[in-house]
Formats: C-alpha cells, structure tokens, sequence
C-alpha cells in the first residue's frame, strides 16, 4: 500500500468518525432540548429502505438502534413530502390520521407522539429523518420543538452529510 493510499483511508477513517460524533452530539443534545424519549437518526442506504444508526435515549429499553421500519408504509407519496421539506408533527398516534401500517409500527416501537425532520443531502435528496419519539404520553409538540428539530437536522445536512460518500 502507497503512502498517498495510506493517507486517503486515513482522512476517510477521519471524516467518518468527526461525522459520527457531530451526530452522536446532536441527537444527545436535541433530545435534553425536548426532553423526548427518545431521538433518532434514520438514514437511507437505499432508495426508501434505511435503518435507525444512531438514537439517544432516557432509558435503554427504548432503544430501536438498527430498526429497518415499516418500509412498506414508507412509500414514494410519503418520500415526496419528505423531499420536499415535510415536517411531520404527531401529538397522538392514536387519533393522528396515519396509515394503519404505520400506527401499528409505531406501537410496537412504543411510541405514543411523534416529531420528524428530513434532512436533505441536496435539493430535493432525502438522505435521513431526524426522528423524535415520546413514548410515554401524548404531546403536543411546540413551535420551538420543530424549530430545534430543524436547526438539528440543518446541523446534520452541513456536517454529516457533506462528509457521507
């Protein structure tokens, strides 16, 4: 192995890991912000198929990290909106008008209300959600919530994604 193919793995391994703690750093924080339950990462690694990669959470057993979801609620309609800057604000699923699949799914993950950001790796491309559970109660998610939530996943466009090949 070359010295030039050496130090390109390296600024790979670093850029990845600066990536990583820019994530880890702002769900952590976005979550105290909220005082949610739980808040996650879902990234796509293929066209509307991706997995929980990163959470932050007030108790360990609501940990869904490397959940895949409901895919097959997550169709193309709901992937327009979301490319083209949806926010999702659920204070019940219960009553919220949703697809039964994704109420069901919701349920199993515990997930009493809702608060989802896309984040964009370009205009129009959906790379994630920024994805904030409560699990214990309803809630109505407040202006300031969505506010942060966005700043986050602003956050995450301009650090995170940049770096993603």
């Amino acid at each position: 192995m070359s010295n030039q193919d050496l130090e390109k793995i390296t600024q790979r391994l670093n850029s990845v890991l600066t990536r990583d703690s820019i994530v880890r750093q702002t769900t952590y924080n976005l979550r105290n912000q909220l005082n949610a339950d739980r808040v996650v990462l879902y990234y796509f690694y293929r066209k509307w198929q991706g997995q929980v990669t990163f959470e932050s959470l007030s108790n360990q057993q609501l940990s869904i990290l490397g959940s895949t979801g409901a895919d097959e609620c997550f169709n193309d309609q709901y992937a327009q909106r979301y490319e083209e800057g949806r926010i999702s604000s659920i204070p019940d699923i219960e009553i919220a008008d949703i697809h039964t699949c994704h109420r069901d799914f919701l349920r199993t993950i515990q997930v009493r209300a809702n608060l989802v950001v896309p984040i964009l790796k370009s205009k129009n491309e959906l790379w994630g959600l920024l994805i904030a559970h409560h699990c214990k109660s309803t809630r109505n998610w407040l202006p300031e919530d969505i506010q942060n939530m966005q700043k986050a996943a602003t956050t995450l466009e301009k650090t995170a994604v940049i770096n993603q090949n």
